[in-house]
């Protein structure tokens, strides 16, 4: 089965999310260049223009990664990826995801995660997040989705060294059944 992990559009009340497109660069790099944003991230400097340069094109070759938009002001908002399906254990990671710090701690981080873990659970039983270790914003935020963290890795990210991150993971039944 082939599996469109890049479909032309994903949206519900709160976000909307389309492919991600070489000509994205400036408007995305606009949000991303806030060091604040990547603070707790294993990859701090990605608000240098160069080292999201990096990350940029990681996502565009994927084939699997979105923008972001505020579906209320069409504003660009992050980014989101789909990665690293593997058909044998019908298990997809969401990740690589950052969203501007004024829609921090509202229901956007829910939204655009609920939206990529509905869309997953159409063809995987179980989704992963890779997530920092030292990034307790977005392991607190991700357990509020009823992910448990199952693990640790060592993560190399796209041209870059590798970091220590957590493993949290989502079931689809546990999903439908929270969703009840």
């Amino acid at each position: 089965m082939n599996i469109n992990w890049q479909p032309a559009h994903l949206q519900n009340d709160f976000v909307k999310l389309c492919p991600l497109h070489p000509g994205d660069f400036e408007e995305l790099y606009l949000v991303a260049s806030d060091p604040l944003i990547w603070e707790q991230h294993p990859n701090k400097n990605r608000y240098q223009r160069e080292a999201f340069l990096m990350y940029f094109e990681g996502a565009v070759k994927s084939g699997s990664a979105f923008i972001v938009y505020d579906k209320k002001n069409n504003a660009i908002i992050g980014s989101s990826r789909f990665y690293e399906y593997n058909s044998n254990t019908k298990t997809v990671a969401i990740g690589y995801t950052f969203l501007a710090r004024d829609h921090w701690g509202t229901t956007y981080n829910n939204a655009l995660k609920s939206l990529m873990l509905s869309y997953a659970f159409n063809f995987a039983e179980h989704v992963i997040f890779h997530i920092g270790a030292n990034n307790i914003r977005s392991q607190k935020a991700i357990e509020k989705l009823g992910a448990k963290k199952t693990g640790e890795v060592e993560m190399e990210y796209y041209g870059e060294e590798k970091k220590l991150n957590y493993i949290y993971q989502v079931d689809k039944d546990a999903w439908v059944e929270m969703k009840k």
